[in-house]
């Protein structure tokens, strides 16, 4: 029985290679079937113990190639490693690694979204005589394979949702959150909330979310991957990958391939190459800390061995990050050196006890760590050409403003505050007395004749009358700025015409005084960003920062590098993010604004960088920041996981922001989709549109070639994603001036002092 049972699992490894090299390597699978077929054909003339010793000896040999066909994997047979469904899983590691757990948040079928698996777990660990178990979260996205309604992993808007509700379930009863990646990405669909909004809301979580939390990333997809991947320590599996953009999709794009068209395997195989996707490539970047190592052509359910070596792994960064913000500096340091000095295997975290649990200030300084941490990444992905005495003046520059702004606002602003309460409070008490003892006479007063009259007069005047109209945030058409389509003589025609009834528009005045707004229905036309520029601040406001830093081509993609330039020639910017301070009727603020004509607006290092100063700057300077969005992209694929990085490292610069006292606003406008809006955009308070403006997460014609669904029009409009929660308002762009003023003035709250 035992023999069968091999035989079968040879047979498995068989089907498993062929899956994994699709037609490669055809010798060594000729080599393995020839010998299984040999011994089937022997198999009945031999005894008992020589079959046992073929078997053997067949088991042998397969061990034999794995290990020869384990040199020669590449990043795309890597690829197919993670998606084969003999893949080890979720439900794996849960049986296998921790102690004991109990599936919450429903399951299975029956689940709200059965591709996101949440569990209350425990795992013991003994030191001496005592037996400690420990409480963790496990949440991750679960292939089930041979489980189609898991949907391949591929996430919901309401699973990511249910994700960030036990994240906060962790929060409150302080215990680590271990979550487990398996995820080509998250399932494009723009249910309430928008899977953009959701993961958006997901990261922001995270980023400041007060308890240890430890990654293990197997497939990571883009988005799908950031919405639990936001972590103290990030593990990646030998075999695994973690790429903005899976290889097809990055072939599609370069190969600038058609509907129905398919790339070429050799494309695919480059492109996948290219992105540095690996966990090497990861690890060598920095964006995972550490790699665990798998068996030969990945880890599968039976590798019990490997499941050993995974629990002291996760038992190792997560008695890290506990002791790296715990006990006294020198020793804790000291203590964390000698323990990565040896590989888990020498050391059984099983024996040893790290109390998991952190006191609130300890907490403080958990969530300070990890924003310090991924503000360090991708540092080396974008070129800066200041020069060393520029870089001097900004950094001093930087300082005077912390502690000018520290002295004005925190020391002084709240003494005066605090004073000014006081005497608020005193005038309403001698208000009140006043009426008090005063208030007869005045009542005898109002009875006189003629006092009586002269208060009805007034008090109907105002009334009646008509207030004034104040145009001063209004143009009436005397635009600062016109469009180079404005000198066009011929007649455009309105897409709502036959709807609408609309007249055909005279370019002149279509892109003249009507601003790009047909004037009979509203549709608007898309409009350049020079003229928000010159329209919406205030002239001569405009100061721009960070110009030097420029996008670049940090994984030397053949010809990657001409193109960039092109798109600076064109443009006459160094990257897609143009970051500037700007008045409003007299209101200072910052803005980083994402450019559609650089690259199509996609985020890479460069870009994120420009952004998350721009934050820093706002909130040193105590600004409103405004993220304008002419159009986005979403993530330049060209940049990798140095581009996808940004998503959790420019939240994070949000958050800190926010959590500072900030007012971040969210203009979208044309089209906006993917990466930038699923994190550092989605997660604003206050998100506007444009009417132009398209929002989502993903296009259409991905939508349409990811999940066979054939949308209905106007699917990603503002109206659609003010409908689902998206977006809280839209403004017509002849409007957006003054629209945006009053947000300024009534949005701050407390934050108005940043004016």
């Amino acid at each position: 029985m035992d023999r069968e049972k091999k035989l079968q699992q040879l047979g498995e490894r068989l089907n498993y290679i062929r899956d994994i090299f699709a037609g490669k390597h055809n010798e060594n699978v000729r080599l393995l079937e020839t010998k299984m077929a040999d011994y089937r054909q022997r198999e009945v003339a031999l005894t008992d113990a020589e079959k046992t010793e073929a078997v053997t000896t067949l088991a042998d040999l397969f061990d034999f190639v794995e290990r020869k066909l384990e040199a020669d994997l590449t990043p795309m047979d890597k690829v197919r490693i993670v998606r084969h469904p003999q893949r080890i899983c979720l439900r794996d590691i849960l049986e296998n690694v921790y102690d004991n757990y109990t599936e919450i948040g429903s399951k299975d079928e029956h689940s709200i979204d059965p591709a996101m698996v949440i569990a209350r777990a425990y795992i013991t660990r003994r030191q001496g005589k005592k037996v400690y178990n420990q409480s963790v979260m496990v949440i991750g996205q679960e292939k089930g394979h041979g489980e189609e309604f898991r949907n391949g992993g591929s996430v919901k808007p309401f699973g990511n949702a249910k994700a960030q509700y036990y994240m906060k379930i962790a929060e409150t009863e302080n215990i680590p959150i271990h979550t487990y990646i398996f995820t080509p990405g998250s399932y494009p669909i723009e249910d309430s909330p928008g899977a953009g909004q959701q993961i958006a809301k997901n990261i922001y979580e995270l980023s400041s979310l007060r308890v240890p939390i430890v990654a293990v990333i197997s497939e990571g997809g883009s988005g799908g991957a950031e919405a639990i991947g936001l972590a103290d320590r990030r593990l990646m599996l030998s075999h695994g990958y973690y790429s903005v953009i899976s290889p097809e999709g990055a072939a599609a794009i370069e190969g600038r391939l058609r509907e129905g068209q398919r790339a070429s395997p050799e494309l695919i195989e480059q492109c996948a190459s290219q992105m540095n996707i690996t966990a090497e490539d990861n690890l060598r970047m920095g964006y995972v800390d550490y790699v665990i190592q798998e068996p030969e052509l990945g880890a599968r359910p039976y590798h019990y061995d490997f499941f050993r070596s995974l629990r002291q792994e996760v038992l190792r960064a997560t008695d890290e990050v506990a002791l790296g913000v715990r006990g006294i500096g020198l020793f804790r340091s000291l203590g964390a050196k000698f323990r990565r000095k040896k590989p888990a295997s020498e050391i059984d975290y099983d024996t040893t006890h790290v109390r998991w649990n952190l006191s609130p200030g300890k907490l403080d300084k958990l969530v300070a760590k990890r924003h310090r941490k991924f503000r360090k990444l991708s540092i080396t992905a974008y070129k800066d050409e200041r020069s060393g005495y520029a870089r001097l003046r900004d950094k001093l520059a930087s300082f005077w403003w912390d502690w000018t702004s520290h002295f004005k606002y925190d020391f002084l602003g709240r003494r005066k505050q605090s004073v000014s309460y006081a005497i608020e409070d005193i005038d309403a008490e001698v208000r009140f007395m006043t009426r008090r003892l005063f208030g007869p006479l005045v009542r005898i007063f109002r009875k006189l004749p003629g006092f009586s009259k002269r208060k009805t007069e007034e008090t109907e005047r105002q009334l009646t009358e008509l207030s004034d109209w104040d145009e001063q945030d209004t143009r009436g058409g005397n635009w600062a700025y016109i469009s180079p389509r404005a000198k066009e003589d011929r007649a455009i025609t309105c897409p709502n015409a036959g709807t609408h009834g609309c007249l055909d528009l005279w370019a002149p005045d279509l892109y003249g005084e009507f601003a790009g707004v047909c004037p009979n229905c509203g549709h608007h036309f898309p409009m350049e960003y020079e003229w928000y520029l010159s329209n919406m601040f205030d002239p001569g406001s405009l100061y721009e920062f960070n110009s030097q830093i420029e996008a670049g081509n940090p994984l030397d993609i053949p010809g990657f590098d001409l193109k960039v330039e092109q798109a600076k020639k064109a443009t006459g910017h160094k990257s897609g993010c143009m970051t500037f301070e700007a008045r409003i009727n007299g209101i200072k603020l910052v803005v980083a604004m994402l450019m559609a004509t650089f690259r199509g607006g996609t985020v890479g290092a460069a870009e994120g960088e420009k952004f998350l100063r721009a934050a820093a700057r706002a909130r040193r300077k105590r600004y409103p920041f405004l993220a304008y969005v002419h159009g986005t992209a979403g993530i330049r694929i060209q940049e990798g996981t140095n581009g996808v990085i940004q998503m959790p490292r420019c939240t994070m610069a949000v958050r800190r922001y926010i959590d500072a006292g900030g007012l971040y606003i969210v203009m979208y406008d044309t089209n906006s989709y993917a990466g930038p809006v699923a994190s550092f955009l989605g997660c604003s308070p206050y998100q506007f549109g444009i009417r132009s403006a398209n929002v989502g997460f993903a296009g259409p014609g991905v939508i349409t070639e990811t999940t066979g669904m054939v949308l209905p029009p106007h699917y990603h409009n503002v109206y659609k994603a003010l409908a689902r929660g998206h977006i809280q308002g839209i403004w017509d762009r002849r409007e957006a001036r003054f629209n945006l003023t009053q947000a300024l003035h009534t949005m701050g709250g407390r934050n108005l002092y940043y004016r």
